[in-house]
């Protein structure tokens, strides 16, 4: 499998389960993932593109950035070699909310998790609006244990509507909301917190 030139390496896959995954990445490449976008691991044994979201970044630290701490002055040319030269590993948590079968979006776990060392690649926006045109991926975050769901829900949904005309962004937001009205019917607390983050300004 050949790596995309036209969109943006993430990291590659530590460990994985069906429900999502973990890729690694240094500090010093740490400029496009951010929380709430939308991913895509390819394994390289078949086609299928394995959608997720981010919902967690940590930098992880190591002996000479604890040492630097304990520094009563640490200069700017220090700090600037720490994060651009050093290989300090950073840890992306993903979320897996569907895949692509041929271009077709499928909002269910993939068959097979992606494998150790395969790459995470950003989804681009052609990709990012072919996928979020439905909402059955909603139960997937909703229903996720130990990931924060209601921020993780706003921020995609906010990357979502971006990519959009910027006619037709309010009236997806709105059509988002419709979905989750149904989907948190039972809990309006809830419901009422993800309609805050996601309202149009």
């Amino acid at each position: 499998m050949e790596l995309l030139t036209d969109v943006p390496l993430v990291g590659r896959v530590l460990r994985a389960s069906t429900t999502g995954f973990e890729c690694g990445t240094r500090s010093s490449d740490l400029d496009e993932p951010r929380f709430g976008a939308f991913v895509q691991a390819r394994r390289r044994s078949d086609s299928t593109v394995i959608i997720g979201l981010i919902y967690a970044i940590r930098v992880d630290d190591d002996p000479l950035v604890r040492q630097l701490i304990m520094a009563n002055n640490i200069n700017t040319a220090t700090i600037r070699d720490q994060r651009e030269n050093r290989m300090v590993p950073v840890e992306i948590s993903v979320i897996t909310v569907g895949c692509m079968e041929d271009g077709v979006p499928i909002y269910a776990l993939p068959p097979r998790p992606p494998l150790s060392l395969d790459p995470v690649y950003l989804c681009d926006d052609a990709m990012l609006y072919t996928f979020t045109q439905h909402f059955d991926f909603f139960r997937l975050v909703l229903q996720a244990a130990n990931v924060p769901s209601e921020e993780l829900l706003a921020a995609a949904l906010r990357l979502a509507a971006a990519v959009r005309p910027r006619g037709e962004q309010t009236a997806y937001l709105i059509r988002a909301g419709q979905r989750l009205a149904q989907l948190l019917s039972a809990d309006l607390p809830r419901l009422n917190h993800v309609l805050r983050l996601i309202r149009p300004a």
